[in-house]
């Protein structure tokens, strides 16, 4: 797509980014966000309003919007970045559709080869008794989590992926799931773990067999794993010694 502005509707989806601003109490006045701001985005230095995203900014600047790319009817997560701010070393994991610009900040566009090394036919999984035991087939990497916390620092929607990959891992999908409903698939947990755990498709597992299975209660999912891990000794004895 050209860099004409079809079906966008810009002042819509300033707004929109301005009020998430406030909701995260980023301390920016109106004045503040009419004037110009300067900064570099993949080392191009790039000169647009403070109310304006990074994506914004780049539209500004005369980048063509393409049409089938991120929010323009492509792939959301696409527009993962990595930030540094003036006034901190620190770089930062962020999405360019979201992030406000600021004065000296320097972009950079992730490019990761993040393939999934996990494939799997729910409709291969016989019953939802069976899915705690093919979940460690398909991520057997999963159990071995850190806790470095490295998926949460990289985590542009401020999810705590560390939780939801440790609730999958006892076999609790549904929380595990829920906790990664905002999760737009951007890959940046993928690279901030030193396990090679894909935590976003172990949400993404979580989601689809609670939502395929209508999968049992966690409790007594994870009263089955602890009989799987050999952590709970169950002896249910001779047939004669079973109570009506």
């Amino acid at each position: 797509m050209s860099g004409d502005s079809k079906n966008i509707n810009i002042d819509s989806v300033t707004n929109s980014f301005e009020k998430k601003a406030s909701e995260k109490k980023v301390s920016l006045k109106k004045n503040d966000l009419d004037n110009d701001v300067t900064l570099t985005i993949n080392a191009k230095t790039i000169v647009a309003p403070a109310s304006l995203s990074v994506i914004q900014a780049l539209w500004h600047a005369g980048y063509p919007r393409v049409k089938g790319v991120g929010c323009l009817d492509g792939v959301c997560g696409s527009c993962s970045v990595m930030v540094r701010r003036a006034d901190s070393n620190e770089l930062q994991m962020e999405l360019g559709c979201q992030l406000l610009i600021e004065e000296g900040m320097d972009v950079f566009f992730s490019v990761f080869e993040t393939p999934s090394q996990h494939t799997y036919e729910l409709s291969e999984i016989n019953t939802s008794w069976d899915v705690q035991t093919e979940f460690h087939r398909i991520f057997p990497e999963a159990e071995k989590c850190r806790h470095c916390n490295g998926c949460n620092k990289a985590c542009p929607k401020e999810i705590d992926v560390e939780l939801g990959v440790d609730l999958a891992v006892k076999g609790r999908f549904r929380e595990s799931g829920d906790l990664f409903i905002e999760c737009v698939m951007c890959n940046l947990c993928m690279t901030g773990c030193p396990e090679f755990i894909d935590p976003n498709h172990v949400g993404l597992f979580s989601r689809r067999v609670t939502g395929y299975f209508h999968t049992r209660p966690s409790n007594l999912i994870n009263r089955l794993e602890a009989i799987r891990t050999g952590e709970l000794d169950v002896d249910i004895g001779d047939d004669d010694q079973v109570q009506p």
